[in-house]
């Protein structure tokens, strides 16, 4: 942690004439099962406050008008500070009793400098805090809060947190720049090129954001692997930035080009007490995880974990009651020393098929993981196999790639989704169970040992788990890619993380297992070695053999574990018998 800072004699401070416009205050309106406001709110519109290097950073405080000494929450984004971030943060966290102080990143909304996806912003938070401490209305206590590439604002703060900094709230939130681009040995394609648009265009106003995301859904329509992708990026993004292309051509973790990038270590005990909070079909929900692992390893402050039913989107639409209740829960614990709204476990996840809230000790919970292997004719059976041999063969042709459906995207179509019509491709391979006679419960990672032969040049290879209901219809719960090399003289041997869950399968439903090629434009080709990392050209059809002793991993053994099931609608609220405040 970094040394105490003299703080400057506060000064009497008069809060400005200005409103939030009424763009935001009819958003605000729209909103349901949120509590009542406590206060009028102000705003201080366009304020110039320095960078690390001296560039402006453009930023609005909102705050209550009310008379008296409240704390600060701090949330750096590179999205703008209008729809929907202002309303969501400034207006609703300011009539809760917090001052709010919204700020654009470097090259970002009107900010000064040229924004670099992760090099600045380290610095331009410390360098945020110091202009706090000269602020009259400022009086000490600082939180941060928000999503996405607004939880990495919040870990790079963190790293070297400062005096201040009294707690966290990151939401679906990154802490690993390259591990957004690059996971399982394969490019996440619709990511880069969704991300890319989001942070060029959002920042710039709602309509050309609009604009540019309508020209990249046509873009991606008729994007096939047999066409680099990086020739595509000035007609997705309008224009190419330089750190997209130099992420995508950088796919090695262990490359000089992401040296500083990740802020795991922000995750050591000298931290802060950090709420964490994502989806089953988030797109960064494995570094939630990650995140949680590490700052319960650290065994430093307090931490907690929400997990719903949510997309990367839909948190922050369907699922904004539960996160603001958990978010505001969190910090009036910790900056207002109040926390009757802290819930009476560190973790709290929806369980998918049965529709409920579960109240854990910790994440994951005690429990027997315990294969399933595939066998003849499409059957998925507990028995081992005697042997290695082929078991069954599909072959992917990139000129007619297996198509994205569903799970943890960015863009429309994320979260679980009828699969019955893409299991029916000749490409998909599927291996299902007998009819459950009992309910069985899956929580925690989920992973697949695959064994495999591929034949005819490089493939990735996509892994999912599915429920398959009595009516025949198959909804995906959870999956990874994962990047064979094989001759086809010997069969490769490969593990793919398939992400965490926390799933009721019924009696009557049977589990599914599909293994395919990896599904486009979600995930691009594998390079031939002599294009470079982000050649990404399929060349030809290539045929994958998937052999008998493979197995799918899922962690549905005895529990060992206490658990409580809580209805929904009742997140964010419990006895205040947990939380670094409440102990």
């Amino acid at each position: 942690m970094t040394p105490a800072h003299d703080t400057p004699p506060r000064t009497t401070w008069t809060p400005p004439a200005g409103k939030p416009p009424l763009s935001a205050r009819l958003m605000r309106a729209g909103w349901r099962r949120l509590p009542d406001p406590l206060h009028e709110v102000g705003l201080e519109r366009g304020l110039a406050v320095p960078a690390a290097d001296g560039s402006p950073l453009v930023t609005d405080h909102y705050f209550p008008r009310t008379q008296g000494d409240f704390p600060t929450l701090l949330v750096r984004s590179p999205y703008g500070r209008g729809l929907p971030w202002g309303p969501q943060y400034g207006m609703l966290f300011a009539e809760q009793g917090f001052h709010v102080v919204l700020q654009s990143c470097r090259g970002t909304g009107g900010s000064g400098g040229s924004f670099d996806l992760w090099r600045n912003e380290a610095a331009d938070g410390r360098a945020a805090v110091a202009w706090l401490r000269e602020q009259p209305w400022f009086d000490g206590t600082l939180g941060t809060i928000g999503p996405s590439y607004l939880g990495y604002t919040q870990w790079a703060l963190a790293v070297e947190p400062p005096p201040e900094l009294k707690a966290m709230v990151v939401q679906l939130g990154l802490h690993d720049p390259r591990a957004l681009f690059h996971a399982g040995g394969v490019l996440h394609l619709e990511h880069a090129l969704l991300v890319g648009t989001a942070i060029t265009h959002q920042h710039r106003g709602t309509m050309p954001f609009l604009r540019a995301t309508l020209r990249l859904r046509r873009l991606l329509r008729g994007l096939t692997p047999t066409a680099p992708p990086p020739d595509s990026y000035a007609v997705a993004l309008g224009d190419a930035p330089a750190w997209l292309d130099e992420a995508i051509a950088h796919p090695d973790p262990d490359d000089a080009y992401w040296s500083g990038a990740s802020t795991a270590a922000a995750a050591a005990p000298a931290g802060v007490p950090t709420a964490l909070i994502t989806g089953w079909y988030d797109t960064l929900a494995d570094q939630t995880f990650e995140q949680y692992a590490r700052l319960r390893r650290a065994g430093g402050p307090d931490s907690s974990l929400l997990v719903g039913p949510w997309t990367h989107a839909s948190a922050l639409g369907k699922g904004w009651p539960e996160v603001f209740a958990e978010s505001l829960a969190w910090l009036r614990a910790h900056l207002c020393s109040d926390p009757s709204g802290l819930r009476p476990t560190a973790v709290r996840v929806h369980v998918g098929g049965r529709d409920t809230w579960r109240d854990l000790a910790d994440w994951p919970p005690p429990r027997t993981a315990r294969p399933w292997f595939p066998a003849p004719d499409g059957h998925l059976i507990r028995q081992a196999p005697d042997g290695g041999a082929p078991l069954a063969s599909f072959t992917y042709d990139p000129a007619d790639p297996t198509p994205s459906v569903g799970g943890p995207l960015l863009s429309l179509g994320a979260g679980p989704r009828d699969n019955t019509a893409l299991e029916a491709r000749g490409d998909v391979l599927t291996f299902t169970g007998p009819p459950l006679a009992e309910p069985l419960d899956v929580l925690g990672p989920v992973l697949a040992r695959l064994s495999l032969s591929v034949d005819g040049g490089r493939a990735e290879v996509f892994t999912r788990l599915c429920d398959v209901d009595p009516r025949g219809r198959s909804t995906n719960v959870c999956d990874g890619p994962a990047a064979p090399r094989s001759d086809g003289a010997a069969p490769a041997r490969v593990t793919a993380a398939m992400g965490h869950t926390a799933y009721r399968f019924a009696a009557g439903h049977r589990i599914r297992w599909q293994i395919s090629a990896a599904p486009h434009p979600r995930f691009a080709p594998a390079p031939d070695p002599a294009d470079g990392p982000a050649g990404g050209v399929a060349a030809g059809p290539v045929r994958i053999t998937v052999h008998a002793d493979s197995a799918l991993v899922l962690p549905d053994g005895p529990p060992g574990d206490v658990v409580t099931d809580t209805p929904r609608g009742a997140v964010g609220l419990g006895s205040p018998t947990r939380g670094g405040a409440a102990r």
